[in-house]
């Protein structure tokens, strides 16, 4: 079973916009440099994809973005994996600002596993769904009191 993968970030002027916020394309950026990190995390990131000859991609983003994040700001990024099967993979997101607990953004993804040499959809292979286990239903990722620190 996987965890959830929390990692601090601190807003930077390139991250603002002209209207004084966090860019919506950002967050976007921020959706995959989490994803990756957790990955990496779980043991199967670009290195063991190069390996293994198949990777996941993304298919799907919903994104829901919620208040804005400001320049010097301190903001979490927090992902979970919540879905598996044989084909794809749903991966949860929840940005906050620690200070006030403040939801900024929440996103979803669908992912699916491809062979890397055609980009056909292939099969997620044992190690695969070993590693990409959904969070126990027990777990709250909207409890942001616990902090989900982002090392093995």
């Amino acid at each position: 079973m996987t965890d959830i993968f929390d990692l601090e970030i601190q807003v930077e002027a390139k991250h603002i916009d002209v209207l004084g916020h966090v860019n919506n394309v950002v967050y976007v950026q921020w959706m995959q440099d989490i994803a990756s990190a957790h990955v990496e995390y779980l043991g199967l990131g670009v290195q063991e994809y190069l390996k293994l000859k198949h990777a996941m991609v993304a298919v799907e983003h919903h994104v829901q973005y919620r208040k804005a994040a400001l320049d010097g700001e301190s903001v979490i990024l927090r992902t979970w994996l919540d879905d598996i099967n044989a084909l794809y993979l749903s991966r949860q997101y929840a940005f906050y600002r620690p200070e006030d607990k403040s939801i900024l953004f929440l996103a979803n993804t669908k992912w699916t596993c491809i062979e890397i040499a055609s980009g056909r959809p292939k099969r997620m292979s044992p190690s695969f769904t070993q590693a990409y286990q959904p969070i126990s239903t027990n777990i709250n990722p909207f409890d942001f009191e616990k902090y989900h620190i982002d090392e093995k």
